[in-house]
């Protein structure tokens, strides 16, 4: 692993490399620019994730640094154990990575997002192949409510005896060329360019449920890069509801389900939480409001992405999380399944045996009592059951310090500094990419609050244990000029086979020109249908109702010369 560190030296801002290895010195750079206000940019805009969240590595384990907030705060040693977690594979019975399952998503993180990035296109869904970072996202036509047969992310993997809650095999991904949409794919110069979208069904018997799931459609989501989410964490939600408020004023279209235009200000009634409009409420009933994910589902990122992601995508339960990720659909079935009773009944007689716990008096009436109870335990009150069967019995699967150091590796990922800042076609770039309003959803920096972060149970639990203060064991972003370029507000492009309820949270960009060389591609947008840079950037216009259809436009009826400008500028940044 790399570390590279920032330090502030008297009134300059010089970048220091402490690494074994040589910083990245990208075509047409200089680095006897770094830190230096150049043409249109300040100075600050070289460290998009400002002085405590920007590592000054460009190369191809850029995405993959830790913070100087991680050096200043001595949290090296949990950073590198964290990451661990996310690059191990898990299995059933070897700490410290045991627990997988019964069913999975993936065995690792990594898996889903290479090089800690985007994950990348695919021809065919297989959940073996490294750099798939697609979910599957199986939705109701009429609803557009996550059917309930199978959990949110949908598992296609199992362990045996056990059959995957969806088979593979009865997934089929395809690629469709896009017809013409309102823009000509053809600019004025003559030079072309094409569109591609991904189509996605998945066979009903392909589902291994009781119910099956009917009237649904599919559709994909990739990984988005996890780099600098501690610093997104640490934008206050005052000032997010600040950008709503601006966009509000201009006439933007905001999700109805996050703002409330009526009373300018957010949707819902904080008190009843969760699935409430804007509002989310946390483990212990604090209430935020949502910035996390696409569909803008999570508050904070203790109760974001990665923190649950270690235990859904994998099923590893800890302290907190006592019950697994499963339905009782697929509960009931896998208890209705003979291979299940005699597998069950073969293995799991030994009390060391993982399947033991289900082995009951070994008789098909008590392994299938068993199974459907417990396979069945997917919310906290249940839990206690599952305490009483497998944590008692078999152990805790994930430690409190274990997935404290996972947290501190998840908070901890700097953003690697902007490149070719000094090159006039990048200035160029950034020049028009403002002028033809990018900037409208694209909103180029933030500054952070206090950072006074939510902390869960899991992690007070070893705070606790350590007599340590829980607010102070993660890495901490306060008052740090940021230049995520993103609004933290969701818009809608309607593309064909677009994401689910259209509405979807503006992608930040920084980082993103290093997708390359860190990930091997450069797909964009939330199912990777861009292949690169401008492919996504024409996705925004090929719809008239798309919000973004005017600057799309404008970014068609440029020269080649300033679109292969704006190119670079998103590159750079």
């Amino acid at each position: 692993m790399n570390k590279h560190l920032l330090f502030a030296a008297l009134a300059a801002v010089t970048l220091v490399s402490c690494s074994d290895d040589e910083t990245t010195t990208t075509a047409g750079e200089d680095s006897q620019y770094y830190g230096k206000a150049v043409g249109n940019f300040t100075e600050a805009e070289w460290y998009p994730g400002g002085l405590l969240g920007t590592t000054d590595n460009t190369s191809a384990s850029s995405y993959q640094d830790e913070t100087p907030a991680v050096t200043n705060q001595g949290l090296t040693q949990s950073f590198q154990n964290g990451e661990t977690f996310f690059e191990r594979n898990f299995n059933l019975s070897t700490p410290p990575f045991n627990g997988l399952g019964p069913a999975w998503v993936r065995k690792s993180c990594i898996d889903c997002h290479p090089g800690y990035g985007h994950g990348k296109r695919q021809t065919t869904y297989d959940a073996n192949q490294y750099g798939n970072g697609y979910l599957l996202v199986i939705y109701n036509k009429d609803t557009n409510a996550y059917v309930g047969e199978v959990t949110g992310m949908p598992q296609t993997k199992a362990a045996e005896p056990f059959l995957p809650p969806i088979d593979e095999s009865g997934i089929h991904l395809s690629w469709v060329d896009a017809p013409e949409g309102a823009l000509p794919f053809k600019f004025k110069d003559g030079e072309t360019y094409s569109l591609i979208y991904p189509n996605i069904t998945i066979d009903q018997t392909a589902f291994n449920t009781n119910p099956k799931p009917t009237n649904y459609e599919v559709r994909l989501e990739s990984t988005i890069g996890i780099y600098g989410t501690g610093l997104l964490d640490a934008i206050d939600q005052d000032d997010m509801k600040a950008q709503y408020q601006k966009e509000a004023s201009y006439g933007a279209k905001l999700n109805p389900g996050m703002w409330d235009s009526a009373k300018n200000d957010w949707a819902g009634d904080p008190s009843l939480g969760k699935a409430n409009g804007a509002w989310y409420r946390l483990a212990d009933g604090t209430m935020k409001v949502k910035k996390f994910t696409y569909a803008m589902t999570r508050a904070s990122l203790q109760d974001g992405p990665g923190a649950n992601a270690i235990w859904n995508i994998t099923n590893v339960t800890r302290s907190d999380r006592h019950y697994l990720y499963t339905t009782k659909a697929w509960a009931k079935a896998m208890s209705e399944t003979p291979s299940v009773i005699e597998g069950i009944q073969k293995m799991g007689a030994s009390a060391s045996s993982w399947l033991h716990p289900f082995y009951g008096d070994g008789s098909a009436d008590s392994i299938k009592s068993l199974v459907n109870t417990l396979l069945g335990i997917n919310t906290a009150a249940e839990s206690k059951i599952y305490e009483k069967n497998f944590v008692d019995v078999m152990g805790e699967e994930m430690s409190d310090k274990n997935y404290y150091d996972f947290m501190v590796w998840h908070r901890g990922l700097a953003v690697p500094r902007a490149r070719n800042l000094n090159d006039p076609q990048v200035q160029r770039g950034k020049k028009l990419f403002y002028e033809i309003g990018c900037t409208n959803c694209h909103r180029p920096s933030w500054k952070t609050g206090e950072d006074n972060y939510w902390v869960d149970n899991s992690i007070k639990a070893y705070a606790k244990s350590v007599g340590k203060d829980p607010n102070s064991l993660l890495p901490k972003y306060a008052n740090q000029t940021i230049w995520p370029y993103t609004d933290m507000v969701q818009h809608r492009l309607f593309m064909l086979n677009d994401i689910r309820t259209g509405w979807c949270r503006t992608t930040p960009l920084w980082g993103r020109g290093l997708s390359k060389i860190n990930t091997g591609a450069e797909d964009r947008l939330h199912d990777a249908r861009a292949r690169n840079t401008l492919e996504a950037i024409m996705w925004h216009g090929y719809s008239r109702q798309s919000d973004a259809f005017k600057q799309a436009e404008r970014f068609y009826n440029l020269s080649k010369t300033d679109r292969d400008a704006v190119v670079a500028f998103v590159n750079a940044i």
